[in-house]
Parts: structure tokens; sequence; C-alpha cells
């Protein structure tokens, strides 16, 4: 394929127009991209699922064999349009008053198309340190499909100075986020008729039961508090979003589920809220069931895991990215990222792209022209970075 150079603009018009919701399939983006890069003659490796439906893409501008290297990360996925009321196409981006709208503008395919559109500029500085494009799939259904690319590719790479994460900060530097765990829990009880309620076990009360321990334990995270004071909210939460159970009123429900998840505070115990609560039910919920019902069980399973990102102040990445990005200091955030996953690679990690993240996953996505203009000045100091090295 030729060498073709587009802008940033006409780049998010043509990654927004491919339908990557993570239940679909991302290769006909990375076959977009891979040709691309083949144009401007730059290899590309794919790191592919298990059943070969979405593939992470992994190339190099530069020396690969050179350590001190920049790796731009993003994730190609975006969630779902489903039941959200859009004034336009998701999936077409249009203009209107200095922004574009479409889904993954701001949650993050510019930052992408940033990027992308400024790999001539940086095969012309004919740089001494690589610069590596890190593009992955399903981030938003717990961050899968960066670890095998990880942990088969970027290793064994000579240690780069630092991976930059484009989610959306509004081009303000991020080397701090909190940590995810999402678990689903399932109550087993025994179905009676609802007159019986001394033989039966209600799933659904003993469901209510766990549900009042996390907010137990929410409300003693809440008190622990932040001692950096830099996250908002200044603690780690607890959420339950969502539960099912019951057949009928006049039953007595046999099994109840709900899902949960909890963001906690980079460096505190990131399995401690899950210990205890299993704790809580083999000693008090677990037994009263019993009593009943031997066969009654409370089980949880996990939905994802993704690490905080934690402060490393002063390091000399981050150092790098706060000139690009021209600030004076780094911030925390509460959301989760990829970034958390580099940084357990051992490699110096910051978060830095376009957009909002108020913007992401909601119906009339948008992101502001000026904030595509920063990026691209953003990737044209880069440039002149690796010019200069």
């Amino acid at each position: 394929m030729p060498a073709t150079r587009y802008t940033s603009r006409e780049l998010i018009e043509k990654l927004i127009a491919f339908d990557t919701t993570s239940r679909n399939s991302n290769l006909e983006l990375i076959a977009f991209v891979e040709g691309y890069l083949e144009g401007h003659g730059i290899e590309s490796t794919r790191v592919a699922n298990e059943d070969n439906t979405k593939s992470n893409l992994f190339a190099t501008i530069g020396p690969k064999d050179r350590a001190g290297g920049i790796v731009l990360s993003g994730h190609t996925d975006v969630v779902p349009v489903d039941d959200q009321d859009w004034s336009s196409d998701p999936f077409r981006v249009a203009e209107r008053d200095g922004f574009l709208f479409g889904r993954g503008t701001s949650d993050m395919k510019s930052f992408i198309a940033c990027a992308l559109a400024a790999v001539p500029d940086f095969i012309d500085a004919e740089p001494q340190v690589p610069v590596h494009l890190a593009l992955s799939y399903d981030e938003e259904v717990g961050c899968l499909g960066v670890r095998p690319m990880i942990d088969t590719l970027i290793r064994g790479l000579p240690r780069p100075q630092v991976v930059i994460v484009g989610e959306p900060s509004d081009m303000k530097v991020v080397n701090a986020h909190k940590g995810i765990r999402s678990y689903t829990t399932t109550v087993t009880g025994l179905e009676f008729h609802s007159s019986q309620t001394h033989q039966g076990v209600s799933a659904i009360l003993y469901a209510a039961e766990l549900i009042s321990e996390l907010t137990r334990l929410a409300d003693e995270m809440r008190t622990r508090g932040d001692a950096s004071g830099r996250f908002t909210p200044p603690y780690t939460t607890i959420n339950v979003g969502l539960i099912k159970g019951g057949t009928a009123l006049n039953i007595i429900p046999r099994t109840c589920s709900f899902t949960w998840e909890y963001r906690s505070l980079p460096g505190a115990d990131e399995t401690e809220i899950l210990n205890r609560l299993n704790r809580y039910a083999e000693d008090v919920v677990l037994p009263r069931m019993r009593a009943v019902y031997s066969g009654a069980s409370v089980t949880t399973v996990v939905r994802a895991e993704s690490p905080g990102l934690a402060a490393r102040d002063g390091d000399a990445g981050e150092t790098l990215v706060l000139k690009l990005a021209q600030c004076n200091q780094a911030q925390a955030v509460s959301y989760n990222t990829e970034a958390g996953l580099f940084q357990m690679a051992d490699i110096p990690t910051v978060i830095c792209g376009p957009g909002s993240i108020d913007q992401a996953h909601k119906p009339d996505e948008f992101i502001a022209l000026s904030q595509i203009a920063e990026c691209d000045r953003f990737m044209a100091r880069l440039a002149e970075h690796l010019r200069d090295t």
C-alpha cells in the first residue's frame, strides 16, 4: 500500500466508522491501521485473542534494539450505544459548534488518530530511540487485551523510558489512578411456599445482608480516607450495580446474584474488601442458612481485576511527558486504565490524552476540536524531541 498522509481529523472519521464495541471484532480497524503503517514502511505485529476474532497491534518506528523508547498506547474498543438517545449516527463523525460527536471520539480513538497522523513526522525525525505504537482490544471489559501484548511483546523490549496511555485527560498529565475489581456473588438457598418461611431459605434476604455488609465496608473506607488528598472522592469506593433474583412473590427465592465492584486507592490492599466479605459470609450468613438447608451456598467469581497506577514523582519519563504537554504537575484520577498493568511490568507510565472523561460512555459523546489540536501539538513536540535525542 502506498504511503498516505492523513490529518488527525480524517483518521478520527475513519476510526469512528469501525463499530468496535467490545462485543464485536476489531479486526477491520486493525487491518486498516496495519495497512496504513505498512504504506509508511512500518512493520507491525498482531497479538490475537484465543479465537482470532480480535487483536492487539504493536509497531515500532526507529531502532528496535534501543532502550529509552516512548510507547503510545490506546485501546480500540468502545462501549455500547444500546438504549442511548443519540442526535446523530454514533459511528459517523458529526461536527457541531466546534465539537466532533461520535462513539469513541473522547474515549479514545482521537488519541490513536493523532498518534497515527504523526507517524510520518516520527519517521522524518530519524529517531535514535524508538516510538512504539501499542493498540489493544477489550479495555472496556476489564483491560483484557493488553495483558497478552505486555506479556508476549512489551516485557521483552529494551526498557522504554515511558508509556503514554492516551485516555481522555484534557491533555493533562496523570500519574495515579485507582484500581478496580468487579465480582458477581451468587447466593443459593431453598425454594418453598412463601407461607412456610421457616422451611425455606430466602436467597434474596441473605443477599441483602451481604449487600448491607458491603455498605458498612463502604462507610469504613470513607472514614479511612485518602492520605494523599489527590483523589475525588478521596477514599476507596464500593458499588453494587446489578441484582437479580426470585421467580414469583409467593415463592421463597432459591437464587439471588448481585454484581459489584470496588475502586481502591493505589497502595491499598486490593484483596481486603473481597476477603472481608467472604469471611462475613462464612462466619455470619452461611451458618444461619445451613441451619435450615445444608446445601446453601455463597459463591463469588471474578469478573475483572485491574490494578491502580501509583505515582512515581520525579520519574524521568513523567518529566518528559510534562514537558511535552506543557504542564507543571501531574494529577490523579478515579477512573481505571491499562496504565497500572504497564507499571506492573516495571515500565514508567502516565496518562495523557485529548478529551474529557466526563463525555465518555454517554450518548452524544464528543471531543472539542481544540483538544485535537492540542494533541497534534503534543505529537509535534514529541517528534522534535526525537529529532534532538
